[in-house]
């Protein structure tokens, strides 16, 4: 079997990786049908994350069941299913109160850039779609293995709801599908930040209101302006920098909610300015797998269409490419097809 593996700042390969076994009886085995390139995998690809050896790549992921372990009760082969990119067993304390990417047991499912993956924990990871679903739906599908997830978290976390006035601080797949979230939960106002004329099409596509090109305290003016100087309701990050989080804490209004679900990079709080600012932050690693039952169904009955985000569709062993596309902003996020 072949799959993408990082040796180093910009050196993504195709090479020969063992094939994936049932390791422990709780273990599914998954032939992909899709995966896909993350922007938080840009951070080890740009070298702002070491890797200190050679290391496979991927953790967005959706196919088919071939193999499942004895103790394995809910999923079978022939099931067409999607995963979080934390396994979880579902059912210790963390993941009874929704917060899966928590779990006491949760493995991070890392090599899924690959036609074939090993998935623990799968009775609590995967969820089974109705059917094998067919090849249109499953970018979207493939979404909600993370971004579309993370979107759904990022509004969920920032308490978005009916008439809210939500603003979204980056443009990347994971602020797109934020945008279409906080619009599936009602928001009334959905201010999008962004650079990028292609992104902007998509924000207003999945119900952005306004658009905001400026940054820092020039893009917190800016929405201040349209607030009539209160600020969102609420606000997503979806960067992870020190310059979206503290943007994303002062766009908000007083008494509003900030969610982060950008991986954090060199981010730090000001005690006193936060103290100050009066507002609610919750973020972290987003469960996915909470998610997971409503979001299939929303896809399924195409109600919704987060795969609009993938503008670059390769074949697998073209990975390098995807990464470089993304890279350089030539692409929102690479779609990969084994």
């Amino acid at each position: 079997m072949r799959g993408a593996v990082l040796y180093g700042p910009r050196d993504v390969r195709f090479e020969e990786r063992d094939v994936p076994k049932i390791i422990k009886p709780t273990d599914a085995i998954v032939r992909i049908s899709a995966t896909c390139v993350c922007g938080s995998d840009l951070w080890p690809y740009r070298g702002i994350n070491q890797v200190p050896r050679p290391t496979p790549m991927g953790h967005e992921y959706c196919g088919i069941v071939e193999e499942v372990g004895h103790a394995v009760t809910s999923i079978k082969p022939g099931q067409f299913v999607i995963g979080s990119f934390f396994a979880s067993d579902n059912s210790c304390p963390n993941c009874q109160i929704g917060y899966q990417s928590s779990c006491e047991l949760k493995e991070f499912v890392s090599t899924a850039q690959a036609s074939i993956l090993r998935v623990p924990l799968a009775d609590g990871t995967l969820v089974a779609t109705p059917a094998v679903p067919s090849q249109d739906l499953i970018p979207s599908l493939l979404t909600l293995s993370d971004v579309m997830g993370t979107g759904w978290f990022a509004a969920d976390a920032a308490n978005v709801k009916p008439g809210s006035t939500v603003a979204v601080v980056g443009d990347g797949a994971v602020g797109l599908l934020g945008v279409l979230s906080a619009n599936q939960m009602g928001a009334g106002r959905i201010i999008a930040m962004s650079r990028h004329e292609s992104r902007q099409r998509l924000a207003c596509e999945f119900g952005a209101t306004d658009i905001v090109t400026e940054r820092g305290d020039e893009g917190v003016a800016r929405i201040k302006e349209l607030t009539s100087g209160m600020g969102a309701d609420s606000v997503l990050e979806c960067v992870g920098t020190q310059e979206s989080m503290v943007q994303a804490i002062s766009s908000a209004r007083k008494g509003g909610y900030v969610s982060y679900v950008g991986v954090p990079h060199g981010v730090e709080f000001d005690g006193e300015k936060l103290f100050y600012s009066h507002v609610h932050l919750h973020g972290g690693p987003a469960p996915v797998r909470r998610y997971l039952p409503e979001m299939i169904k929303l896809v399924w009955n195409r109600k919704i269409d987060p795969g609009k985000v993938f503008d670059l569709t390769l074949p697998l062993d073209q990975v390098a490419e995807g990464y470089r596309a993304m890279d350089e902003r030539r692409a929102i996020k690479t779609l990969l097809r084994p």
